[in-house]
């Protein structure tokens, strides 16, 4: 009842104020350090729209209400000794609630940068807390809290569980692991940006980091609700077991990931085949790994594939990759001359490498041409094969047609022999 009483006392103050002259001063000195915050928040904001993009976003969030907060704060403190501040002591929870509502749904966006959600969490975010906060002011707050209590929930060995107590942990746990997410983020960051160390062993670092700093905060957020974890050893043995058994896929793929990543046979950028499937590492993650085609297409591959099946990995200790066409020129043909062609064709192409020159192998005497087959290498296969092999075809289609060089077609000569029909005709 104290909480009530002191809401009403708050109310009854406000409308007494409203006759007394001195209100007036107390909207002037409102006004002014709520404008000043203001132009402090957009003075910071122009002199810090270079910095780095987490320090730019939390500013743009958090500028103004944290100044407002603070600027309004000292105001009352001045102010107090000379006038009611009763208007004030309504503005500072208002202040505090939006620096809470803006500084979570920051945190939020932090931790997950690419979730739609984001936009309807934010607006429910805000409506729980300006929500709690209407209710401390009106004094209803205990008396929600009261109700809560009275929901008990029975669950294994704990013993005072009610709803109060579920809603708080729900929420202490949920902002601890955001939290905690947040600052794995800014580790990955940093994990990230070191060119010294190995990509896979960044990548691992950021998968150990994350997992631990999770656990870690959803423990803390138990804790700090007063829950005994130790009434939780029924269920987590139960949990255990059940991952052992209906989760064996899962776990598998998800420790053939650190065996990829910590055996360095797979990385980044490296261009591997798997089965029918090819592409370019784009993405290694605790369960699959993200093949990127030349196409655009792109293969998600359950990282125990990549363990239990055999791998062409095209960049695993050079990059280089060889490649080749082959073409039939007729009988009659200058040999040396097409050979030279093939050659000059393949050198023209600004992939094709010259230190390995290319070499052109007669390959066979087919019953319509003499087969030619060009081998030239290239450095970079992530940038397709395909498109190299048909430009240095072209190349040698429009080389061959100004030289006179023919490239043949199996012909037929069919001859029918004792037709019967044409000898009697009817």
């Amino acid at each position: 009842m104290i909480e009530k009483n002191q809401a009403l006392q708050l109310f009854h103050d406000l409308v007494d104020d409203l006759g007394d002259p001195n209100f007036v001063w107390q909207l002037v000195a409102l006004a002014a350090s709520t404008g000043v915050a203001w132009l402090l928040a957009r003075w910071w904001l122009r002199n810090h729209s270079t910095s780095a993009g987490r320090l730019r976003d939390a500013s743009a969030r958090l500028a103004f209400p944290l100044s407002g907060l603070v600027l309004v704060g000292a105001t009352k403190l001045v102010l107090e000794h000379f006038i009611h501040i009763n208007l004030f002591r309504l503005a500072i929870p208002l202040f505090a609630s939006l620096v809470l509502v803006r500084g979570v749904v920051y945190v939020l966006r932090q931790a997950f940068p690419r979730a739609a959600w984001l936009a309807t969490w934010e607006r429910i975010i805000a409506t729980l807390i300006w929500g709690g906060l209407a209710l401390h002011i009106l004094g209803l707050l205990p008396f929600v809290i009261e109700a809560l209590e009275r929901v008990s929930i029975p669950f294994g060995g704990l013993s005072g569980l009610n709803l109060w107590i579920l809603l708080r942990a729900t929420v202490t746990v949920f902002l601890t692991v955001v939290v905690a997410l947040w600052v794995s983020g800014l580790i990955e960051a940093r994990l990230m940006r070191l060119q010294g160390v190995d990509s896979n062993l960044r990548i691992v670092g950021v998968r150990v980091t994350k997992a631990l700093l999770t656990v870690a905060a959803f423990v803390t957020g138990l804790s700090l609700v007063g829950i005994d974890m130790t009434a939780f050893s029924v269920f987590t043995g139960a949990l255990g077991v059940g991952l052992g058994l209906g989760m064996q896929r899962i776990a598998s793929n998800y420790v053939s990931g650190f065996v990829i990543l910590l055996d360095h046979s797979i990385h980044l950028g490296d261009m591997i085949q798997v089965g029918a499937d090819s592409g370019q590492v784009t993405k290694i993650t605790t369960r699959y790994t993200v093949l990127k085609h030349p196409t655009g297409s792109e293969f998600i591959i359950p990282n125990e594939s990549l363990i239990t099946t055999v791998v062409q990995n095209q960049s695993y200790s050079d990059t280089r990759l060889r490649l080749g066409t082959t073409v039939g020129v007729a009988y009659d043909t200058d040999l040396e001359l097409a050979m030279r062609l093939m050659r000059e064709a393949a050198l023209a192409q600004p992939r094709v490498l010259t230190d390995s020159a290319p070499r052109v192998f007669l390959t066979a005497f087919a019953d319509s041409s003499i087969n030619l087959e060009l081998g030239f290498w290239i450095a970079d296969p992530e940038e397709g094969k395909l498109n190299i092999v048909s430009d240095i075809n072209l190349a040698i289609w429009q080389s061959f047609k100004e030289h006179g060089i023919q490239i043949p077609f199996p012909q037929r000569e069919v001859r029918v022999l004792n037709d019967k029909s044409a000898e009697n005709p009817e």
